[in-house]
């Protein structure tokens, strides 16, 4: 089906005639997860183990399927196209593939554990695909009439598509609120080339923060239960048990935002410690190794009353009463008047080992899932920016045989422009693993280069953008060299193009048109 709104009307008319448990259903396979954001199950099903079944249901080999992959890059489409040219003999009691076969079917493979579980998860798997079309196995193996911003505000407060779709449907999305134990987007920072651009007009004072380096969690307390969310909004709680007894001591009833920090003998510790504790589901000798505090700083609900339209001022008043502990710290701000005095702030915080400042106004409420002026990071040197990966390519020399090389990109509506290329600053582990990642997740071989599915996300450095017609964006980044992985990060937050052309304007002492096609990129 060609045209975007005519695939809009096709879609909506279908949600529209489902009932409420399959409207939920349908809505999460829409964005391609298998269990509703915050629901700690995973499928944890690998390529070999939905290899090993393609090629037992469809009487083929694994180079079969190796052949049929090359020609379509994609283990989705793979298995369309073994369906296709070699049937699965059917079930011994078929039934229809309906949303809520598909949800237990989920449910069980999720469910299993212990050292049967793989063959367990395939048998699972076995009997949903024997049930499948071609169409449907591609989409196993790989919202409405309501007004839009209404739909998208609702979306920013509940992360769960499913429950969005049902309160539209129902009319209810004006009584939206945080809930505990829902997930909700995080506001994010927005960047700056000079502290000048933040004290700009009358927005003095400034709250001036410590910009920690961690990863960023929320944290939902009621009832007597606790859960610890990450930014891409996965339940963490079980990875950082020694946070859970003064995280439970700190209120009865509280929503907060914060940052998960390495930290010993009261300063940080390398990212890159941390990053050894990131995708465990405990830490077991880690939690030894590698020590932990959260600094709290956002307060979004107290004891039953939301937070978010007050102003920050009053939220951090409300922080203070809390109990605190040397592992869950209240962050350390201060205010400043003056650019002056916030770049005096900001060498005290690398000074206590941070990397930087957040400046953000007093006044402000708090607004989930936006990006914009109200909070303000400061790194001085090098720029960075949040991107995500669309091609990989093959290495040279030692790197030959990996996928070392990376064209990203950034948001231009909704969707991707590419801004740059690197090839340096991950280790060879990390380059291994991802790899791996990239040779299952590709949407198109093209031999050296490989297109892949947008989701792993990086964060780039680099010491100049300028102009360029090499890449889609218009933009092209001088001596990029990537300086982490960011797995914290959905590719949803990464920066826009619009971020780019601000931080152009702001770093360039002429015009895009006078400038445009006079420099071309170093290492771009």
């Amino acid at each position: 089906m060609s045209g975007t709104q005519a695939k809009v009307d096709r879609l909506g008319g279908y949600l529209a005639g489902l009932e409420e448990a399959d409207l939920r259903r349908a809505c999460g396979y829409l964005t391609g997860a298998a269990f509703p954001a915050g629901d700690p199950r995973r499928l944890q099903v690998g390529w070999v183990a939905i290899a090993d079944v393609l090629t037992e249901i469809t009487g083929t080999t694994q180079e079969d399927l190796h052949g049929v992959y090359l020609a379509h890059g994609d283990l989705g489409a793979t298995a369309s196209a073994l369906f296709q040219e070699h049937p699965p003999a059917p079930s011994l009691f078929p039934r229809p593939l309906t949303l809520e076969a598909v949800d237990g079917a989920f449910g069980a493979i999720a469910a299993a554990q212990g050292p049967a579980s793989r063959r367990a998860k395939q048998s699972v798997l076995r009997s949903l695909l024997r049930d499948a079309a071609p169409l449907e196995a591609k989409f196993l193996v790989k919202t409405f009439g309501r007004d839009a911003d209404a739909v998208r505000q609702a979306a920013l407060l509940v992360a769960d598509p499913g429950e969005v779709a049902v309160r539209a449907r129902a009319g209810t999305l004006d009584g939206v609120t945080l809930t505990s134990g829902s997930p909700f987007r995080f506001m994010l920072a927005g960047s700056i080339a000079t502290l000048d651009e933040a004290f700009a007009g009358d927005a003095a004072p400034l709250l001036v923060e410590d910009k920690y380096d961690g990863i960023r969690v929320q944290v939902h307390r009621n009832a007597g239960r606790l859960v610890i969310y990450s930014r891409t909004l996965d339940d963490v709680t079980r990875a950082y048990p020694e946070l859970h007894v003064p995280l439970e001591g700190l209120a009865r009833d509280y929503i907060l935002d914060g940052e998960i920090v390495a930290w010993r003998e009261d300063r940080p510790l390398p990212f890159g410690q941390l990053q050894r504790r990131l995708g465990r589901l405990t830490p077991g000798p880690l939690a030894q190794e590698v020590p932990v505090v959260l600094m709290a700083f956002d307060l979004l609900h107290l004891d039953g009353r939301d937070l978010l339209q007050d102003s920050l001022e009053a939220r951090r008043a409300a922080m203070t009463g809390l109990a605190w502990d040397e592992s869950v710290r209240l962050s350390r701000a201060a205010p400043a008047r003056t650019p002056a005095e916030a770049e005096a702030r900001f060498h005290e915080a690398r000074e206590a080992g941070h990397e930087g400042i957040v400046l953000k106004f007093p006044q402000a409420s708090y607004q989930p899932g936006r990006r914009g002026r109200l909070w303000l990071k400061w790194k001085p040197g090098l720029g960075t920016l949040d991107v995500v990966v669309v091609a990989a390519e093959y290495g040279h020399g030692k790197r030959a045989r990996v996928l070392s090389d990376y064209t990203f990109a950034v948001r231009a509506g909704q969707g991707l422009v590419t801004i740059g290329k690197a090839y340096s600053g991950l280790t060879d582990d990390e380059i291994a693993r991802l790899t791996a990642w990239f040779l299952a997740h590709t949407v198109e071989d093209l031999g050296r280069v490989r297109m892949v599915e947008p989701r792993i996300v990086l964060e780039v450095a680099f010491d100049k953008i300028m102009m360029s017609e090499r890449h889609t964006s218009g933009f092209a980044l001088r001596f990029p060299r990537i300086v982490r992985l960011r797995d914290d990060k959905p590719p949803e937050e990464i920066n826009t193009l619009a971020d780019a052309q601000d931080l152009y304007r702001r770093t360039s002492g002429a015009s895009p048109r006078e400038r445009r096609g006079k420099e071309r990129p170093s290492g771009a």
